[in-house]
């Protein structure tokens, strides 16, 4: 492959053979020929490693990780980028006429538009350690074997099941708190919690109206696909939700290559090779206790919807997702690249990130945001401002920075009350000057620093010890810092976690 990037060590010269055949797997998919789609998957692979080294070399200076996809579906994405290039250019022609037809849908918007309207499963990937996105994706996606997973990731292959388990448990959770960030119609956000439940258990039954609810939403049937881990859905909500257009016809590919033992690179068995060039393994010890934490603290905050729906007679159920009707195409042969063996990776323990800045490190480690740290709408990754009042504080804030680019953000707001209200409104000061320009479950004020919050009309009334949230989306310019003196309806709240 003489017109690809030319690896720069020998590890990058094995990920660049594991990656390849995966690129050109679903490239050949995208095109009318299998030269166009030749020509697709080189000028693809050289955009994403281009950008992949990047985002590298920016978190290197700037010490801020940034987060993104594993390698192979960042650069599976980049294929769709690449193929909408094509389409803009006039080269079309060359592309799988069903293919143009996406792109120039409201399907395809959707996964380059504002951050809050990509796909769940995007967004969740997006938003886990790469090394735990990389074990969901590859065990998942491109279906290969366990011990060859653990071999590539540097991961003890007797645990390797353990782990895949517990990965999953995370990409749930991200993808729910991720949904529950997002902006949601008034029936959408009525049947939230109720979802998270139904999904929870494969013994469960969902009500008649929750499904013909999933029948209509597509944001919603999304999310149903991504919580619910107990019937085999996960790969094809990973597959749909993160490149796309010819999704589930790629993921039939990888399953059959993986059957064959033509997936990876077409590696000597054996071979250890890293997956990441210099990367190193995270230790993952205390994940199964958070992880618990986190299903304790859901369960309490479903007790009372879960009560309600007893009193109506209604039983709780799970749904399957649709069959997958995908057809199954062979996979073109690449050349191979180098086969060497990539360093192992060694442990190290993660260190802290610094308040509302999502990704960084306080000592300039570029991605090291703790293995497994739960995102549960109580106890997530967040920081908040320190309480104004001396007196013992009734409620706990905690103000998470969800997504960060040039010139805006997004982030929200999270409250636990210990005492019930039947009413609430929240004020903090910005450090930075930032301006809030939209805003859901809540209506604003800004007097400049100040703002102001009141809560929406379904969401007034809070049990004891429950707990309510608000989500915005900011512009900034010299800065970003968190804010300042939280209080709900007048009194200091004091820092969650």
């Amino acid at each position: 492959m003489p017109d690809l990037p030319t690896p720069q060590d020998a590890a990058e010269a094995a990920l660049f053979s594991e990656c390849w055949d995966a690129v050109l797997s679903y490239a050949d998919l995208c095109t009318s020929g299998s030269a166009a789609g030749r020509q697709l998957a080189t000028e693809a692979f050289g955009r994403g490693i281009h950008e992949a080294r990047e985002a590298e070399a920016q978190e290197r200076i700037t010490g801020r990780r940034t987060p993104r996809l594993p390698r192979i579906p960042l650069l599976l994405t980049a294929v769709r980028t690449t193929a909408a290039a094509w389409e803009a250019e006039g080269k079309g022609h060359r592309l799988d006429p069903d293919l143009r037809l996406w792109l120039n849908s409201e399907k395809a918007a959707r996964y380059t538009g504002p951050p809050l309207k990509r796909p769940l499963a995007l967004r969740g990937l997006k938003d886990m350690q790469e090394p735990d996105a990389a074990l969901l994706w590859l065990a998942e996606v491109e279906a290969l074997p366990l011990p060859d997973v653990a071999r590539r990731l540097g991961l003890d292959p007797a645990a390797a099941e353990q782990e895949l388990v517990q990965v999953r448990a995370l990409f749930r959770d991200r993808c729910q708190r991720n949904r529950l960030d997002s902006p949601m119609d008034p029936e959408c956000r009525s049947y939230a919690r109720l979802l998270d439940a139904v999904t929870r258990s494969p013994d469960a039954e969902t009500p008649k109206d929750v499904s013909r609810h999933l029948a209509t939403c597509v944001e919603c049937a999304e999310a149903a696909a991504c919580l619910r881990l107990h019937d085999g859905g996960t790969p094809g909500a990973l597959a749909s939700g993160v490149i796309g257009w010819g999704g589930l016809a790629y993921l039939e590919r990888r399953r059959r290559a993986a059957e064959a033992g033509l997936s990876g690179g077409r590696a000597d068995a054996g071979t250890d090779r890293g997956i990441a060039v210099g990367a190193v393994t995270r230790p993952r010890i205390g994940r199964a206790g958070i992880l618990a934490a986190a299903v304790i603290v859901s369960a309490l905050a479903l007790t009372v919807p879960l009560m309600q729906l007893g009193d109506s007679g209604e039983q709780v159920s799970a749904s399957g997702d649709p069959a997958d009707g995908a057809i199954a195409v062979s996979t073109p042969s690449p050349p191979p690249l180098g086969t060497t063996a990539g360093p192992t990776r060694t442990s190290r323990p993660p260190t802290s990130r610094p308040a509302g800045t999502p990704g960084a490190t306080g000592n300039g480690d570029s991605d090291a945001e703790p293995q497994g740290k739960s995102t549960s709408p109580v106890a997530g990754p967040s920081t908040a401002s320190a309480p104004v009042s001396r007196t013992p504080s009734t409620c706990r804030v905690a103000y998470r920075v969800v997504d960060e680019w040039s010139d805006g953000f997004q982030a929200t707001v999270t409250v636990t009350s210990s005492r019930a209200l039947d009413d609430w409104s929240i004020r903090w000061t910005f450090e930075d000057g930032q301006r809030i320009t939209r805003m859901w479950d809540g209506t604003f004020t800004q007097d400049g620093s100040e703002v102001t919050v009141r809560a929406a009309d379904y969401d007034k009334k809070v049990a004891a010890n429950g707990t309510f949230a608000v989500g915005f989306i900011g512009s900034w310019h010299d800065g970003n810092a968190r804010p300042r003196a939280f209080t709900v309806n007048g009194a200091g709240c004091a820092a969650s976690g």
